[in-house]
Formats: structure tokens, C-alpha cells, sequence
């Protein structure tokens, strides 16, 4: 199922089912945990977008030393699951998946989740969804005591109920990892004092947490780089052009990406050029290695699943992304990533980690998709991503990998 389709369907079918159940929540009473009592199981809901799970790592961990790995639970699509499992921080039994097939299937998935959640007797929920309704019905429906959420006070969000136990107001001026932080900070208080929260959020930056490869892992990516390169070029920089309908207004045009290719293999002969990708990108991801025609330029999309792709970036100096799941997923590795923000802000978005270097316009319309419009914009001409030159993504490229030149040398990374 599409994005677009599940929002129209979060909008349309969710909308009057938070009003009967806050309804039916009215009617038989609001009911609060006591004061003295603390979950003894966490379940967080995160239907889409990996990237977000990524920025989540902290709130993970936090929910982990307060009830235990065994304890901690996740509620995903299917699709979403592959970076929760490589970041192994509850046990794979725990996570729960919903099957987003069609309108219908993807009921019966919830409501399979659902029973699932009852039986697990689930204890606290934290809805990651900021505004969605769907995340919001799941929570209420799940029977747990503490549901920790977002809620439009004074209309500044999406009607989503009255559903939580714990309603936060959304701050639009924290950082996405510092906001999942205090959702699972906010079980420390009691219900009724929100949305007043006397806590100052935590600004520590990213863990540093780096994903492990064995070197039987490491030599299958070799392998498929030594094919499509043999052993003469040195280094490599990806490029991922993001050729996906997901979210267009977040792509930067696909000439520019030929373009930079073109002039990082005239100034740089000892690198290679990768374009990455999903499976469904592949054919359009080889029209542009075909156009920038250079020995040293090859197509990885569709050939490596999700643990190999961070493979390949721990192989590589530099990935050059739009704000994307691929841009969150680098962060696992100790690759340098460029990360061409428009209509998001880095402010909000972008990793906190050191190895992260977000490109801006910062134009006057941007950014135009947030918390508040359910990350939907009117907007059909993505000025703030065509505003972002190549000579300023060369620029930043360059100096990174002359950096890295000097502290890591020309050794051939493939022979790493």
C-alpha cells in the first residue's frame, strides 16, 4: 500500500474511529494508572519510515533499562522490520508486524496485533506516530494502562481523540530523537499533570552505536564490488538518487546526481562511483550509471539486502543522500554521509552524529511538511531541493573525501 493511500485511509477511516472511542472512553470513564505503579512491559508503535526507528536507538535503550530487554515490544509494518532487527535491541519474537496489503488485510493484521497485545498483556504503549489515528486506536485498543501520545490541544496537530493517558504537547523545536526520549520519560510522571512537563530534554548526541560485520559478510560485498569493478579503482562514494515515488518532494533531481558522478570521477581517478537503491529503483538507477558511461561507475540497487547495503557503506569514504531512510542507516556505519534536506528541516531530522553533514536552501517556504499537516504540502515544485547546487554538494564531497585521504590514506578499500 502506497503512502498516499494510507494516509487517505488514516484520515478518513481513523478519524471517526478515535471519536467513537473517545466516545466509548467518556462514557465508561478515564481511567489512570496510581501514581506509585510503573509498567512492567513497553510497547512503542512506529508503523513507517525506518529512518525513524534509527532515531529512536535512545528511547529503545531507555525503555530497556527501565523493564528489561524481555520486556520491550514494537509494532511496525512488516516492510519497516529489517533496521529493527539489525539493531538487535529487543528480541525478534517481540516485534509485532502488521501486513499493509490492501485496505483489508491490513484490518485483519491489526486486529491480529491486537489480540497478540492482550495476550501479552501489554502494560505501557508509546506511540511514535506523533498524529496519526491509526497509531492512536491501536494504543487505546490495546488495553494498556499507560498510553504515553501526542495531542492537538488547541487544534495545532490532527484530531486523533482523546485517547492517551499521558498527552504531550508536541514541541516542534526538539530534535526527533529527543522527542521519542521524553515519551518514554513521560512514564516517570503521573498522568494527570500533562501536558505541563517540568523536565529539560536530554541534548546528547547520537550513541556512536556501530553494527559488527564478520569477514565472511564483508567478502560477499567485496565480491560483488570486485565484479562490477575489478581491483583498480581505490575508493568508492555512493550516490543514492532515490528514484522511488515515496516521497518526491524530498528528491533532488536525477541530472544533478549525473552530474556530480561526472565531475567526482575527473577530479578524483583513484575513486568509483556506486548508485544505490531498492529493488523497484533498479531500472531507473541503471538509465544513470548508463548516462554518466564511466568504467568506474556501477549500479548496486536491488542487489544487496539491507545488512549488506551497510556493508557496502562501511566499504565506502562518502554517501551522498536525499533526508531518506538510507541517510539514518549510514549513521550504523562509519561512513561520512551528505544529506540534501527541502522540505524537512535538519534541524529536527537530520542524525545526530558527527559523521552527518546536512546541506540546507533554508528557503522561506521550508520546511513545508511537518507534525502539523500529517507531513503532507500543497506544494508541486520542490524549489528548496533544486535550490541545493552541485557545486555545493562537489564542495562538501571534496573536502570530505580529501580528509579522509589524509587520515586514512590511498589504500585500495576493496583490498580492506
Amino acid at each position: 500500500m502506497n503512502v498516499a493511500r494510507m494516509r487517505l485511509i488514516d484520515r478518513w477511516l481513523g478519524t471517526p474511529v478515535c471519536l467513537l472511542l473517545t466516545i466509548w472512553r467518556t462514557i465508561w470513564g478515564r481511567k489512570f494508572p496510581a501514581q506509585d505503579q510503573k509498567p512492567r512491559s513497553i510497547l512503542f508503535i512506529k508503523l513507517a519510515e525506518q529512518g525513524s526507528t534509527v532515531l529512536a536507538q535512545r528511547a529503545l535503550r531507555s525503555a530497556v533499562e527501565r523493564v528489561g530487554r524481555e520486556k520491550v515490544y514494537f509494532l511496525l509494518f512488516a516492510e519497516n522490520r529489517p533496521i529493527l532487527d539489525l539493531l538487535d535491541l529487543i528480541p525478534r519474537q517481540n516485534v509485532i508486524e502488521i501486513r499493509a496489503k490492501g485496505l483489508l488485510r491490513t484490518i485483519i493484521g491489526a486486529c491480529s496485533a491486537l489480540y497478540r497485545m492482550h495476550r501479552l498483556g501489554i502494560e505501557a504503549v508509546i506511540d511514535l506516530e506523533f498524529f496519526a489515528r491509526s497509531s492512536a486506536s491501536l494504543s487505546y485498543l490495546s488495553g494498556a494502562r499507560w498510553r504515553v501520545g501526542y495531542h492537538a490541544f488547541g487544534g495545532e496537530g490532527s484530531y486523533r481523540g482523546n485517547l492517551m493517558t499521558h498527552r504531550l504537547s508536541f514541541n516542534p523545536y526538539l530534535h526527533t530523537s529527543q522527542t521519542f526520549q521524553i515519551m518514554v520519560d513521560a512514564l516517570d510522571h503521573p498522568a494527570e499533570q500533562f501536558p505541563m512537563f517540568d523536565l529539560v530534554p536530554s541534548t546528547s548526541e547520537s550513541t556512536g552505536f556501530q553494527l559488527k560485520f564478520d569477514s565472511s559478510e564483508t567478502a560477499v560485498v567485496q565480491a560483488l564490488l570486485e565484479k562490477e569493478l575489478g581491483r583498480s579503482a581505490r575508493k568508492i562514494i555512493l550516490l543514492n538518487a532515490n528514484a522511488s515515488d515515496l516521497m518526491p518532494l524530498r528528491r533532488w533531481p536525477s541530472d544533478r546526481y549525473i552530474e556530480l558522478a561526472n565531475l567526482l570521477l575527473s577530479q578524483y581517478p583513484d575513486c568509483a562511483i556506486g548508485f544505490t537503491g531498492a529493488p523497484s529503483e533498479a531500472s531507473a538507477v541503471d538509465e544513470l550509471v548508463r548516462k554518466v558511461n564511466s568504467p568506474r561507475c556501477f549500479n548496486t540497487a536491488g542487489k544487496t539486502n539491507l545488512r549488506q547495503l551497510l556493508i557496502l557503506y562501511s566499504l565506502s569514504e562518502i554517501l551522498v543522500t536525499n533526508d531518506s531512510g538510507p541517510a539514518h542507516f549510514a549513521t550504523l556505519t562509519n561512513v561520512e554521509v551528505v544529506v540534501l534536506f527541502g522540505p524537512e528541516t535538519p534541524k529536527l531530522f537530520a542524525a545526530l552524529s558527527p559523521r552527518t553533514h546536512p546541506l540546507w536552501a533554508g528557503l522561506a517556504c521550508s520546511p513545508c511538511i511537518n507534525a502539523f499537516n500529517d507531513r503532507n504540502s500543497s506544494c508541486r515544485d520542490n524549489v528548496c531541493m533544486k535550490k541545493i547546487s552541485v557545486d555545493q554538494v562537489f564542495e562538501q564531497v571534496a573536502e570530505l573525501y580529501e580528509k579522509r585521504q589524509q587520515q586514512f590514506g590511498r589504500g585500495n578499500r576493496l583490498a580492506a
